[in-house]
Protein backbone atom coordinates (compact mmCIF):
# COMPACT_ATOMS: atom_id res chain seq x y z
CA UNK A 1 0.00 0.00 0.00
CA UNK A 2 1.54 3.36 -1.00
CA UNK A 3 2.46 5.69 1.83
CA UNK A 4 0.85 9.07 2.35
CA UNK A 5 4.03 10.77 1.14
CA UNK A 6 4.07 8.67 -2.05
CA UNK A 7 0.44 9.50 -2.78
CA UNK A 8 1.15 13.18 -2.15
CA UNK A 9 4.11 13.16 -4.53
CA UNK A 10 2.16 11.34 -7.23
CA UNK A 11 -0.74 13.78 -6.86
CA UNK A 12 1.65 16.75 -7.12
CA UNK A 13 3.29 15.26 -10.21
CA UNK A 14 -0.09 14.74 -11.85
CA UNK A 15 -1.06 18.33 -11.05
CA UNK A 16 2.15 19.68 -12.60
CA UNK A 17 1.63 17.53 -15.70
CA UNK A 18 -1.90 18.89 -16.05
CA UNK A 19 -0.83 22.51 -15.94
CA UNK A 20 -1.00 24.28 -19.30
CA UNK A 21 2.31 25.14 -20.91
CA UNK A 22 3.43 28.72 -20.73
CA UNK A 23 4.60 30.56 -23.84
CA UNK A 24 8.35 30.91 -24.18
CA UNK A 25 9.20 34.46 -25.11
CA UNK A 26 11.64 34.83 -28.00
CA UNK A 27 14.87 36.72 -27.29
CA UNK A 28 15.07 40.48 -27.37
CA UNK A 29 11.56 41.43 -26.23
CA UNK A 30 11.90 45.01 -24.96
CA UNK A 31 10.39 46.46 -21.82
CA UNK A 32 7.17 48.40 -22.25
CA UNK A 33 9.00 51.69 -21.72
CA UNK A 34 11.64 50.77 -24.30
CA UNK A 35 8.98 49.68 -26.79
CA UNK A 36 7.16 53.00 -26.44
CA UNK A 37 10.41 54.89 -26.98
CA UNK A 38 11.26 52.78 -30.01
CA UNK A 39 7.76 53.20 -31.45
CA UNK A 40 8.09 56.98 -31.17
CA UNK A 41 11.37 56.80 -33.09
CA UNK A 42 9.96 54.89 -36.07
CA UNK A 43 9.32 56.74 -39.31
CA UNK A 44 5.64 56.94 -40.25
CA UNK A 45 5.10 56.56 -43.99
CA UNK A 46 2.74 54.95 -46.45
CA UNK A 47 3.69 51.42 -47.46
CA UNK A 48 5.63 51.01 -50.66
CA UNK A 49 4.40 48.83 -53.53
CA UNK A 50 4.40 45.04 -53.58
CA UNK A 51 6.07 45.25 -56.99
CA UNK A 52 9.00 42.88 -57.35
CA UNK A 53 8.32 41.03 -54.09
CA UNK A 54 9.12 37.32 -53.92
CA UNK A 55 9.59 35.18 -50.85
CA UNK A 56 12.66 33.78 -52.60
CA UNK A 57 14.30 37.18 -52.09
CA UNK A 58 14.33 36.36 -48.35
CA UNK A 59 16.26 33.05 -48.21
CA UNK A 60 14.54 31.24 -45.38
CA UNK A 61 15.35 28.28 -43.13
CA UNK A 62 19.09 28.33 -43.59
CA UNK A 63 21.37 25.90 -41.77
CA UNK A 64 22.04 27.11 -38.23
CA UNK A 65 24.05 24.27 -36.71
CA UNK A 66 24.86 20.76 -37.93
CA UNK A 67 21.75 19.43 -39.66
CA UNK A 68 19.42 21.96 -37.97
CA UNK A 69 17.90 24.76 -40.00
CA UNK A 70 16.15 27.85 -38.66
CA UNK A 71 12.70 26.26 -38.39
CA UNK A 72 14.02 23.25 -36.49
CA UNK A 73 16.08 25.51 -34.22
CA UNK A 74 13.01 27.57 -33.27
CA UNK A 75 10.93 24.42 -32.72
CA UNK A 76 13.55 23.19 -30.23
CA UNK A 77 13.83 26.62 -28.60
CA UNK A 78 10.09 27.22 -28.20
CA UNK A 79 9.01 23.65 -27.45
CA UNK A 80 9.05 21.52 -24.33
CA UNK A 81 10.66 18.04 -24.16
CA UNK A 82 11.44 18.20 -27.88
CA UNK A 83 13.08 15.09 -29.32
CA UNK A 84 14.76 15.24 -32.73
CA UNK A 85 16.15 12.58 -35.05
CA UNK A 86 19.55 12.57 -36.74
CA UNK A 87 18.24 14.99 -39.39
CA UNK A 88 17.13 17.41 -36.62
CA UNK A 89 13.44 16.77 -37.40
CA UNK A 90 11.25 17.04 -34.30
CA UNK A 91 9.73 13.61 -33.65
CA UNK A 92 7.98 14.51 -30.39
CA UNK A 93 7.45 17.39 -27.98
CA UNK A 94 4.89 20.00 -27.03
CA UNK A 95 4.44 23.50 -28.38
CA UNK A 96 2.31 26.20 -26.77
CA UNK A 97 1.07 28.75 -29.29
CA UNK A 98 0.93 32.14 -27.52
CA UNK A 99 -1.37 33.64 -30.16
CA UNK A 100 -4.32 31.36 -29.34
CA UNK A 101 -3.31 29.48 -26.18
CA UNK A 102 -3.37 26.04 -27.81
CA UNK A 103 -0.81 23.31 -27.12
CA UNK A 104 0.28 20.97 -29.90
CA UNK A 105 2.14 17.66 -29.74
CA UNK A 106 2.98 17.39 -33.45
CA UNK A 107 5.47 19.74 -35.08
CA UNK A 108 3.42 19.54 -38.28
CA UNK A 109 0.68 21.56 -36.56
CA UNK A 110 3.11 24.39 -35.85
CA UNK A 111 4.33 27.16 -38.13
CA UNK A 112 7.26 29.45 -37.47
CA UNK A 113 5.79 32.92 -37.74
CA UNK A 114 7.79 35.90 -38.92
CA UNK A 115 6.63 38.54 -36.44
CA UNK A 116 7.00 41.20 -39.15
CA UNK A 117 5.97 39.30 -42.30
CA UNK A 118 8.40 39.30 -45.19
CA UNK A 119 5.94 41.03 -47.52
CA UNK A 120 5.24 43.71 -44.92
CA UNK A 121 8.97 44.27 -44.52
CA UNK A 122 9.37 44.53 -48.29
CA UNK A 123 6.79 47.32 -48.42
CA UNK A 124 8.31 49.15 -45.45
CA UNK A 125 11.94 49.28 -46.49
CA UNK A 126 13.31 45.82 -47.23
CA UNK A 127 12.85 46.22 -50.98
CA UNK A 128 16.02 48.30 -50.92
CA UNK A 129 18.05 45.77 -48.91
CA UNK A 130 20.67 43.36 -50.14
CA UNK A 131 19.77 39.68 -50.29
CA UNK A 132 22.17 39.05 -47.41
CA UNK A 133 20.29 41.47 -45.17
CA UNK A 134 16.95 39.98 -46.15
CA UNK A 135 18.31 36.54 -45.31
CA UNK A 136 19.40 37.76 -41.87
CA UNK A 137 15.94 39.24 -41.31
CA UNK A 138 14.15 36.04 -42.35
CA UNK A 139 16.27 33.88 -40.05
CA UNK A 140 16.79 36.26 -37.11
CA UNK A 141 17.25 34.33 -33.86
CA UNK A 142 18.59 37.33 -31.92
CA UNK A 143 15.49 39.54 -32.02
CA UNK A 144 11.83 38.55 -31.42
CA UNK A 145 11.18 37.93 -35.12
CA UNK A 146 10.51 34.17 -35.08
CA UNK A 147 8.17 32.12 -32.91
CA UNK A 148 6.31 28.82 -33.05
CA UNK A 149 2.53 29.21 -33.36
CA UNK A 150 -0.54 27.30 -34.53
CA UNK A 151 -0.29 26.88 -38.29
CA UNK A 152 -3.78 28.05 -39.28
CA UNK A 153 -3.52 31.09 -37.00
CA UNK A 154 -0.28 32.04 -38.70
CA UNK A 155 -1.95 31.57 -42.07
CA UNK A 156 -4.85 33.79 -40.98
CA UNK A 157 -2.32 36.51 -40.11
CA UNK A 158 -0.74 36.33 -43.55
CA UNK A 159 1.23 39.50 -44.23
CA UNK A 160 -1.06 41.72 -42.16
CA UNK A 161 0.17 44.37 -39.78
CA UNK A 162 -1.39 44.89 -36.31
CA UNK A 163 -3.83 47.42 -37.75
CA UNK A 164 -5.46 44.56 -39.69
CA UNK A 165 -4.73 41.45 -37.58
CA UNK A 166 -4.14 40.79 -33.90
CA UNK A 167 -3.62 37.54 -31.97
CA UNK A 168 -6.88 35.82 -30.93
CA UNK A 169 -5.77 36.18 -27.29
CA UNK A 170 -6.13 39.81 -26.24
CA UNK A 171 -3.91 39.01 -23.24
CA UNK A 172 -1.01 38.69 -25.71
CA UNK A 173 -1.49 42.12 -27.30
CA UNK A 174 1.14 43.73 -25.08
CA UNK A 175 3.90 41.24 -25.86
CA UNK A 176 2.95 41.09 -29.53
CA UNK A 177 3.18 44.86 -29.90
CA UNK A 178 6.50 45.02 -28.09
CA UNK A 179 7.97 42.38 -30.39
CA UNK A 180 6.60 44.02 -33.55
CA UNK A 181 7.99 47.41 -32.55
CA UNK A 182 11.38 45.94 -31.66
CA UNK A 183 11.80 44.23 -35.03
CA UNK A 184 10.76 47.31 -36.99
CA UNK A 185 13.10 49.44 -34.88
CA UNK A 186 16.13 47.16 -35.23
CA UNK A 187 15.72 47.01 -39.01
CA UNK A 188 14.74 50.68 -39.46
CA UNK A 189 11.47 49.73 -41.16
CA UNK A 190 8.68 52.26 -41.53
CA UNK A 191 5.19 52.02 -40.08
CA UNK A 192 1.91 53.41 -41.35
CA UNK A 193 -0.25 55.81 -39.36
CA UNK A 194 -2.86 53.08 -38.81
CA UNK A 195 -0.15 50.67 -37.71
CA UNK A 196 1.17 53.15 -35.15
CA UNK A 197 -2.33 53.74 -33.78
CA UNK A 198 -2.87 50.00 -33.37
CA UNK A 199 0.51 49.49 -31.69
CA UNK A 200 -0.08 52.40 -29.33
CA UNK A 201 -3.43 50.89 -28.31
CA UNK A 202 -1.88 47.45 -27.80
CA UNK A 203 0.98 48.83 -25.69
CA UNK A 204 -1.60 50.55 -23.54
CA UNK A 205 -2.73 47.08 -22.39
CA UNK A 206 0.69 46.34 -20.84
Amino acid sequence: MPSFVTVLLLTAASFVAALPLEPRAPPGVPTTAAAKTQLAALTVAAQGPQTGYSRDLFPTWITISGTCNTRETVLKRDGTSVVTDSACVSTSGKWFSPYDGVTWSAASDVDIDHMVPLSNAWKSGAAAWTTARRQSFANDLTNPQLLAVTDNVNQAKGDSGPEAWKPPLASYYCTYAKMWVRVKYVYSLTITSAEKTALTSMLATC
